[in-house]
């Protein structure tokens, strides 16, 4: 009975956190694209560079989100009874660390395991983002400086 609870409560956690990741990437994507005036070479790049690092803290806040999620649902079940306990289990578990000094009964452990490969695609898109975003940055620098010649 726990195992298919425990894999409905992981599969709405996996959809909320999915859904919570692909709308702050939309809303980062439409940001970025949002057309600017730059005056000058110089500018254009430490646009990019000040964008660039906008985007990671905004990477780092959509995470957030995330943990804290798990971590109230972790709450609301009744396994972790402190918000600084639960933050701390559902960081450690999301970002697949897993210290292993605070742990879930035994009923609700493979929800741990799904926050753990949850928050291994979550970062790993988020990573697969910022990569193709310093991508777009690098060919833009290149642009610039071919137009230089």
């Amino acid at each position: 009975m726990f195992v298919l609870l425990n894999l409905l409560v992981a599969s709405v956690m996996v959809a909320v956190t999915f859904s919570v990741h692909f709308a702050g990437l939309v809303g980062l994507t439409a940001l970025l694209r949002h057309p600017r005036v730059h005056p000058g070479k110089h500018s254009s790049t430490l646009m990019q560079g000040v964008s660039i690092l906008a985007v990671v803290f905004s990477l780092f806040a959509l995470h957030s989100v995330q943990i804290w999620l798990y971590a109230f649902v972790y709450m609301a079940l009744g396994e972790l009874h402190q918000v600084e306990t639960a933050l701390y289990f559902s960081t450690s578990t999301f970002t697949t660390v897993g210290f292993g000094d605070v742990v879930l009964s035994h009923e609700w452990r493979l929800l741990g395991v799904a926050e753990s490969i949850n928050g291994f695609l979550l970062i790993s898109w988020s990573t697969a983002f910022l990569v193709s975003l310093t991508a777009r940055v690098r060919a833009f620098e290149e642009k610039i400086e071919g137009n230089d010649a």
